[in-house]
């Protein structure tokens, strides 16, 4: 099978190319790569039998994607497109001096979208490295019709325009940031996909409900509170509901909360005192275990 090379561009996205070539590619590689309609520059972020996976599960449409969907146990096709050749100093330095100059690009696009009076907000250009096509990434609450600004584009940058619109998180991703947690995006370095994240999952992690506090850098609900939400739910199967009443050491209890990171439930008693204490679990479950279980 034709190697398969996950790359990766600016914004954090990513692409995957066959590599005809016995020589090998290491990561953090600059390559040239076959786009639509020309070639761009990108660098390596994963090869071999990592990348072949990966390519399998986010491919969308590829050759490789309805390869496997169609004969599982088959092994897959390759993708379409390919990887040119390495790049060169020359290559490289010709795709630093293009990313300087979108920034100033952006500033360009945004004085056009005001005097076109579009509601969108510019988030970012991109050069393709032969500079064939300019992307415009923007957000916007609703559809634009952007076919005059398209046309006004095409004449200041003398290349072929393509306006992509792209949600709040898709935004986050690109631009990049330090989460409240004072760690780089999960969106922008590690997490694979972005999936919808509701309320009810912080409902059952017990957080609080107050977007400001619930919410990231993207102003959505925190990505975490879905890849952490399996965690949470597998670890409270082993501790007694809030709310519950127990027959302890004591006599009964009712349970007023539980705490999965320090193994402890506070327990309140339904006797006239009402006192409080906190138990470890493992202490709880003996006291019941010695008292003939839940009253």
């Amino acid at each position: 099978m034709t190697p398969i090379v996950e790359v990766r561009f600016k914004g954090n996205r990513k692409e995957y190319f066959t590599w005809p070539s016995e020589d090998t590619l290491a990561l953090h590689d600059a390559v040239i790569v076959e786009v639509e309609r020309g070639h761009d520059l990108g660098r390596v972020s994963a090869v071999g039998a990592v990348a072949t996976k990966k390519c399998g599960a986010a491919c969308q449409g590829c050759s490789l994607a309805a390869g496997a969907a169609a004969a599982p146990t088959a092994e897959p096709a390759a993708p379409e497109r390919r990887i040119v050749r390495r790049a060169t100093p020359d290559d490289t330095r010709a795709a630093e001096r293009l990313h300087e100059e979108e920034a100033t690009v952006r500033r360009r696009v945004m004085e056009r979208v005001q005097q076109h009076a579009l509601p969108m907000k510019v988030s970012d250009a991109e050069w393709q490295w032969d500079r064939k096509k300019l992307t415009i990434y923007f957000t916007a609450e609703q559809r634009v019709d952007f076919r005059a600004l398209v046309r006004d584009l095409a004449g200041l940058f003398h290349t072929r325009i393509e306006l992509r619109q792209i949600g709040a998180r898709d935004e986050a991703k690109r631009l990049d940031g330090v989460g409240r947690c004072g760690r780089q995006y999960c969106c922008s370095s590690w997490l694979p996909e972005l999936r919808p994240v509701s309320l009810a999952l912080a409902k059952d992690q017990h957080l609080s409900l107050n977007p400001s506090q619930i919410s990231g850098g993207c102003g959505r609900l925190l990505c975490c509170l879905r890849y952490e939400h399996d965690f949470y739910v597998q670890t409270r199967k082993r501790f007694p509901k809030e709310g519950k009443v127990l027959r302890t050491g004591v006599g009964p209890e009712r349970v007023l909360a539980v705490d999965i990171f320090r193994e402890t439930v506070t327990l309140r008693s339904e006797g006239g005192g009402g006192d409080t204490r906190v138990v470890s679990l493992e202490k709880l479950k003996d006291e019941i275990a010695r008292s003939g279980g839940d009253a």
